[in-house]
């Protein structure tokens, strides 16, 4: 008599998902943040959700580690590389639809810094919440910062410096918009592992961000009020 099985694969629910995604980055998995940023979008998770709570929050932990010693300087880039992959599929998801910018951001990291994980994150973070953003990369001079400030029109600059040594950059890059009659356009937010208030307050910046998030929910209520105009 022959015998007929059935198996039954259960979906995998929403937090094991996000908590797959946030292990595929710690583990810096390149092959499976693909296919769980696949499965998150198959299984209709908050774009949103899948990067703050899933990739994000694993390089949080990524970040942690390298605190500790646990993860060395090779290890933050391969984890950024691997969101990378992740956020290449999630993006589109994000940007669908808008059909109303909230507005414009000039995103950089200053010369000298070849650092973009932060940036890439706050990026697609801006992109979520409707935000135009137009990412100059990694070692951007003073003059390229200034010349896209004047020639897009921007109501932010976002500026990233991960390393103590080019954070006077920041304070160049204000005073050359100053100079060139722009500083009063824009707001002008600042961010990065080693950048603090007192820093920012120094140099002119209008806001320091604590994390990625926050820096984004700064963006956004700077913009609120023109919206509402």
């Amino acid at each position: 008599m022959e015998h007929t099985y059935v198996l039954w694969v259960l979906p995998m629910s929403t937090p094991e998902i996000l908590e797959d995604l946030k292990n595929d980055i710690v583990s810096l998995d390149f092959d499976r943040v693909v296919r769980d940023a696949h499965r998150a979008v198959d299984a209709g998770i908050d774009p949103l959700r899948a990067i703050v709570e899933g990739m994000a929050a694993g390089m949080d932990v990524v970040g942690e580690k390298f605190e500790r010693g646990e993860y060395f300087l090779s290890d933050l880039v391969v984890a950024g590389a691997v969101m990378k992959e992740g956020l290449a599929i999630i993006t589109p998801h994000l940007t669908e639809g808008w059909a109303r910018r909230l507005g414009t951001v000039v995103m950089a990291t200053v010369e000298g810094d070849y650092h973009d994980i932060g940036k890439n994150i706050v990026t697609t973070l801006l992109l979520a919440r409707g935000f135009e953003v137009i990412d100059l990369g990694t070692d951007v001079p003073t003059a390229t910062i200034v010349d896209a400030v004047r020639q897009q029109a921007p109501h932010i600059v976002g500026l990233s410096a991960l390393i103590t040594v080019t954070m006077p950059k920041m304070g160049e890059v204000i005073a050359a918009l100053a100079d060139a009659g722009l500083r009063d356009r824009v707001k002008v937010i600042v961010g990065g592992t080693p950048v603090t208030d007192d820093f920012a307050t120094a140099i002119g910046a209008d806001h320091r961000a604590a994390d990625a998030v926050e820096g984004v929910a700064q963006c956004v209520a700077w913009m609120t009020p023109l919206r509402e105009r």
